[in-house]
């Protein structure tokens, strides 16, 4: 019994020491790999806090190894607010492009940052900024755009291009119209809302709608440039919604006029 207890402890010190070896090769193997160069890539971010007396708009940079990253430029400012500087402020929510909180300008595009990949050219500098010609909030938080049903019984019509909108604004920061006209036109995301409620069987205040609209600026002022539809990132068509829109006000105005 002796012996066999003795081959018995023989196998399994033999079964250790043949794992410390695999152990070690393997160690050794991946030590001999050598750790990837540090990509360092620059981010340029607007900052402004209004709480902070005196602050003004600013560039500041941070310096980012895109191989410890995500690869889109949400990625990048979670890493920074996480890791370098807390006191950043944007808005983020959902990650795949569903919600629009993370609409922000991004080399000069309105996009949405879970969307954009990051540019891999570490020798030139990403540049973020909030999305043009709306109020600041804080940093890249611009005031947020807002919709409204007032509903009946009846069912929903078809609405395909038109529910898909998330209301992340890149449309209307990217109309010419928009930035001139900010305070009197609707802009392409308020219009497209407008337009989404207007044929849903279910609103009860499509005239009511359409006669706010009868001014020479809240509807008027789209030249259909169609910078909006090129830069949607849900890849919806704000203009097209914008010409139904004026079909129906043409059949209202006659409608109004004959009631008159």
């Amino acid at each position: 019994s002796l012996s066999v207890c003795v081959g018995h402890n023989s196998k399994y010190w033999v079964n250790v020491r043949s794992h410390f070896v695999l152990q070690m090769v393997r160690y050794a193997q991946t030590a001999a790999v050598p750790a990837p160069e540090p990509r360092i890539k620059k981010f340029q971010v607007y900052r402004w806090d209004p709480d902070t007396p005196g602050d003004k708009p600013r560039m500041q940079t941070y310096e980012i190894d895109l191989n410890k990253c995500g690869p889109m430029v949400l990625d990048a400012l979670i890493k920074i607010k996480n890791e370098l500087d807390p006191t950043l402020t944007f808005r983020r929510s959902c990650r795949e492009g569903i919600c629009g909180s993370c609409a922000m300008n991004i080399n000069g595009g309105n996009t949405l940052a879970c969307l954009n990949k990051i540019d891999t050219n570490t020798s030139k500098p990403t540049k973020i900024y909030p999305l043009p010609h709306m109020y600041v909030v804080k940093d890249l938080v611009p005031v947020s755009v807002v919709g409204q049903l007032i509903v009946s019984d009846s069912c929903l019509p078809q609405q395909d291009g038109l529910y898909e909108c998330i209301l992340c604004a890149c449309c209307s920061t990217s109309c010419p119209s928009y930035w001139w006209n900010g305070d009197k036109y609707l802009g392409p995301a308020v219009l497209m809302q407008a337009y989404r409620w207007m044929i849903d069987s279910r609103d009860e205040f499509t005239e009511e709608r359409l006669s706010k609209l009868q001014d020479p600026f809240s509807l008027y002022r789209c030249h259909t440039i169609m910078n909006c539809t090129k830069t949607c990132p849900k890849g919806l068509n704000p203009g097209k919604a914008i010409a139904e829109i004026k079909k129906m006000m043409a059949t209202y105005k006659e409608r109004k006029a004959a009631a008159s």
